[in-house]
């Protein structure tokens, strides 16, 4: 019986980290006004014929902190990459300059970073959300194994360990909330 009780904490944590790890992924894709290869990920580019992700077809990198500079490693991609850049909209525009295409970061107005602390307490949320509903399983999980005849011991043990999780859990989400918020509220 104890071996099951042990999977379901391990599958709850699991759950609970990846609702963290998704947090974390979502927080570096937003924009804080500083340039970061990330702010190109999931850019695709038709490389002959084979969608291909930007970071596959060029070297990508940030001289300093308000410029991205890309390299394709063919000279013929750089329109290709170019297009791409600009059909993503992100709200960004390349210059191309036959070698190289940079992206200068504008830097964000006070309305922006208003609203990107919105989207970083939003992202915040659901990963509470998600944190919750892991906990939610858990608990059913081992309120189903107390009807098949886990001890009841054994049981409220292992909520109590599970809240604890959520706690954990919650702890980490709000680090790294307040950590995206003062990195997008800096000027």
């Amino acid at each position: 019986m104890n071996e099951e009780v042990d999977l379901i904490m391990e599958e709850t944590t699991e759950r609970m980290q990846k609702a963290l790890s998704y947090l974390e992924n979502e927080l570096a894709h937003l924009r804080a006004g500083r340039a970061t290869p990330l702010l190109l990920d999931g850019i695709t580019v038709d490389y002959y014929g084979v969608n291909s992700p930007l970071n596959q077809v060029s070297n990508i990198h940030t001289p300093d902190a308000k410029t991205i500079i890309i390299q394709a490693w063919e000279k013929s991609m750089l329109n290709v990459i170019e297009k791409a850049i600009m059909a993503a909209n992100i709200g960004l525009t390349p210059i191309n300059n036959g070698e190289i295409i940079r992206i200068n970061i504008p830097a964000l107005t006070e309305e922006r970073r208003h609203q990107l602390v919105k989207q970083v307490r939003n992202e915040g949320e659901v990963a509470r959300i998600s944190i919750r509903n892991a906990r939610k399983w858990g608990l059913d999980e081992l309120k189903r194994m107390l009807k098949e005849g886990l001890p009841e011991d054994t049981e409220e043990n292992a909520a109590e360990n599970i809240q604890e999780l959520v706690r954990d859990f919650t702890a980490k989400v709000e680090k790294a909330i307040t950590a995206k918020e003062k990195e997008v509220m800096t000027v």
